[in-house]
């Protein structure tokens, strides 16, 4: 054989152009070179042109390396081109030869042109397995020849060639796994999807497999395993005209029995992640629970091994989970001697916030190793029970030089509401805020401000002392009201019949006082519970379809205030009486000094067998009933029992009328105003003690709907009934306009026939004299203002009302 001893090594220089007569020089190398051996240029010198200081184009001339078949040495296919001062990468020849040929056009260039090595490498190592026939590269490695070996890419570490494909397929023995490590990895990246060159993987025999993955640009710690006894690797390269300077990959692969056994995934509802020694994820079914083990589990686990566990809960429009992690075995030897609270051998470690979506596997929430205990009334069980923040717990076991009995831990997915305060134990949504633990805070809608799931139910109750009052405000409100039905200040089942927010006081029995059911964009008013009541409890309801943005509100524990809060008042034994807002006709003030509302509540109580008419007649809170809701002041009425109370803010149009008449002989006004309230006139409203009319009429009151007024109302100066024009009757005196003494009907009524028209004839001269003297004497006095309420007999004066009994 002929193997001369400089044919392995050498240099290349290029020759001076002036020496030859034309302008094109070409230098090949094709030589006898030894079966079984390659060709490899590198350190070649910069290709560049000298000539006078005035012309020195830079692309001016090429240099191209070419690679051929040793057989075909006369055959120059260009295979790339160089130019310009950068030195070519290395290349290696795809087989026996390579030409390297130069161009120019120009008569002189000097004899440093360019210059470099090239090295004769044994051909072996690129021959990992059995050569498929007819393929240029691509082989069968069975672990019957070798168990272990290298893998290169064709021309590593040179430049790869262009329109390539080479398929590598590894062939175990049953119960053997194939672990391939990537060692150097350099593909031209043309973006994540990697549409040009690529390196894919399959868990398989062929490429209808499932593809493990999908591999260019650079990779780094790239270690990939097999399944089970079969793996193909195909390696593609691009065919196109421009030139690459990647040198392809090299890597290592080993047959072995010793590998992590797949049984403790695959038998425990977990999916095995394809690539990874023993990495498992367990995808939620929807509140679904399950157990985690340990490598090789019942059996001691394998040391020197590290798993992953990617335990992850559901995450959507509709769904939100959180993990929750309780360990029922567990043993992790710390070895000898080690330090307090640290894992010197083996670990778990546990990540409850996401941290693997950016790779920050160093910032665990818990390494735990040692040997596992119970809970116990001196101390709480270890490891102690783990519950994720948001949907994502991953989990990272490393075995270590020990061996150990390894655990198991249950998992459970609970539904995630991203509500503050204390969760019911069970898992359900319900949240409950003592003012034991806390004077004030927020809560809100589950995920608020992401939308709420459909198909819930959620409680939150809030929990007084007896010597405290819970007041609530709602500072954002949308739920879902497609079929929104609501009439002014009317909240109701009929109004909210999709999804809907409820609120109830709670009595000292535990009994609930409705206070209303909202939906849509009405929000509700500030609440606040009646001294005597235990709490308030609010309820969101959601059906199964479309969904909102739900709710956020805030709440303060304050000691108790008087039955009447800030102001109010008991009215009762008058026919008749004004009740306004603070400071009417100003404008009412929000709460200052800190409390969260400001109160006032008034009861007014007829006589009994009476009932009583409500009328405003002005009205101006801020909100808009159907728009907005009363989110800063509110005015709540009770005068229908059983049921809810009216909300009512917004503003009165002098043509509204806004009347209401009670179902009892008493009614109820709460008037709450909360720290965000900006401040409005309020309103005025009076309230008349009436009877129910029947088929002989009114008799002397007049007659309002269906209700009997007073026969002395006519004559107050007040607006009883909104049905009714506000002018006086062309009877009244003036005396009984102002409100003297009763009025003027009342008078006629009980006096009654000629003795009655005696006394009222004598009495209008009296008045006539006295007024006729006042405008000689001296300027008439200003009007009195009208009563704000008319006495009714002694005797049948109510007592001040109490608070419902449920309450």
């Amino acid at each position: 054989m002929y193997t001369p001893p400089t044919l392995f090594t050498g240099t290349y220089q290029f020759i001076n152009a002036s020496e030859c007569g034309d302008h094109h020089i070409s230098v090949h190398y094709c030589g006898p070179i030894p079966p079984r051996r390659r060709v490899s240029l590198h350190r070649a010198v910069a290709l560049s042109f000298y000539t006078d200081k005035m012309y020195t184009p830079p692309t001016l001339f090429t240099g191209t390396y070419q690679f051929i078949n040793a057989s075909e040495c006369g055959d120059h296919h260009i295979s790339v081109h160089y130019c310009g001062p950068i030195p070519p990468r290395r290349r290696v020849s795809l087989h026996r030869a390579v030409a390297l040929s130069f161009y120019t056009d120009k008569m002189y260039t000097p004899p440093t042109l360019f210059t470099g090595t090239y090295q004769f490498i044994n051909a072996t190592e690129f021959e990992v397995g059995t050569p498929v026939p007819n393929t240029l590269c691509s082989f069968v490695i069975e672990a019957s020849k070798r168990k272990t070996g290298f893998l290169l890419s064709p021309t590593y570490p040179g430049i790869y060639p262009k329109d390539m494909v080479c398929n590598y397929l590894f062939q175990g023995q049953p119960g053997q796994r194939i672990r391939l490590e990537f060692r150097d990895f350099d593909l031209f990246f043309g973006g994540p999807h990697c549409p040009f060159d690529w390196v894919r993987v399959y868990d398989g025999p062929d490429n209808t497999s499932a593809v493990i993955g999908t591999y260019c640009g650079q990779q780094r710690n790239l270690v990939l395993y097999s399944s089970d006894e079969r793996l193909l690797v195909t390696f593609s390269t691009l065919p196109r005209a421009a030139s690459t300077q990647n040198r392809g990959f090299k890597g290592i692969f080993e047959f072995s029995e010793s590998f992590v056994k797949l049984d403790f995934i695959s038998k425990h509802d977990a999916e095995h992640i394809r690539g990874s020694e023993c990495d498992q994820k367990i995808l939620s079914k929807k509140e679904s629970t399950g157990f985690v083990y340990h490598p090789n589990y019942p059996f001691p686990y394998i040391q020197k091994v590290v798993c992953r566990y990617f335990i992850y809960g559901m995450q959507d429009s509709q769904n939100l989970e959180r993990v929750r992690l309780e360990f029922q075995n567990f043993s992790i030897p710390k070895g000898e001697n080690p330090k307090p609270d640290s894992c010197p051998d083996g670990y778990l470690k546990v990540y409850l916030r996401g941290q693997e979506a950016t790779d920050s596997y160093d910032k665990h929430d818990a390494e735990l190793c040692g040997e596992g205990a119970p809970a116990t009334p001196e101390q709480p069980a270890f490891p102690p029970p783990l519950l994720s923040d948001g949907p994502r717990l991953v989990m990272v076991f490393s075995s270590g030089e020990l061996q150990g009995r390894g655990f198991k831990a249950k998992y459970t997915f609970e539904t995630e509401y991203r509500v503050p305060g204390t969760a019911a134990p069970g898992g359900e949504c319900a949240f409950t805020y003592r003012s034991e633990a806390k004077k004030r805070g927020e809560f809100n809608s589950p995920r608020y401000p992401s939308n709420y799931p459909s198909h819930t139910n959620c409680t939150y109750t809030l929990a007084a002392t007896p010597s405290e009052q819970v007041t609530v405000v709602f500072d954002h409100f949308k739920v879902r009201a497609d079929a929104w039905n609501a009439t002014a200040g009317v909240y109701s089942g009929a109004t909210c019949s999709e999804d809907w927010v409820e609120a109830w006081w709670v009595g000292r029995e535990g009994a609930r006082v409705p206070l209303g059911r909202w939906c849509g964009l009405a929000t509700p008013g500030p609440m606040h519970s009646p001294r005597g009541a235990t709490g308030l409890v609010i309820a969101l309801h959601t059906d199964a379809e479309a969904v909102a943005s739900g709710f956020k509100a805030r709440y303060i524990f304050e000691p108790a205030k008087s039955i009447f809060g800030d102001c109010g008042g008991n009215m009762s034994g008058a026919e008749w009486g004004v009740i306004t807002s603070p400071n009417f006709p100003q404008n009412y003030e929000q709460p200052k000094n800190g409390p969260a509302s400001r109160v006032c509540n008034w009861f007014v109580t007829a006589r009994p067998g009476k009932r009583l008419l409500l009328n405003f007649e002005y009205f101006a809170v801020e909100g808009h009933l159907t728009e907005r809701g009363c989110p800063a002041a509110v005015l709540r009425l009770w005068y229908e029992s059983p049921g809810p109370p009216l909300e009512l803010c917004g503003e009165k149009a002098p043509t509204d009328r806004w009347q209401y008449l009670s179902s009892s002989n008493s009614i109820r006004l709460s008037f709450i105003i909360a720290d965000k309230a900006v401040g409005a006139m309020g309103w005025r409203a009076v309230w008349t003690e009436v009877t129910t009319a029947e088929a002989g009429g009114c008799g002397a009151g007049a007659d309002c709907g269906g209700a009997c007024l007073p026969p002395g109302a006519a004559c107050s100066g007040l607006q009883h009934c909104a049905l009714m024009p506000d002018t006086k009757p062309t009877h009244c005196g003036e005396s009984a306009v102002s409100g003297a003494s009763g009025g003027l009907a009342w008078w006629w009524a009980v006096c009654g026939g000629g003795g009655g028209a005696a006394a009222l004839g004598a009495w209008w001269v009296r008045r006539v004299r006295r007024a006729r003297g006042a405008r000689v004497r001296r300027p008439p006095p200003p009007p009195r203002p009208p009563p704000l309420a008319r006495r009714a007999p002694a005797a049948r004066l109510a007592a001040p009302p109490a608070l419902p009994d449920t309450v």
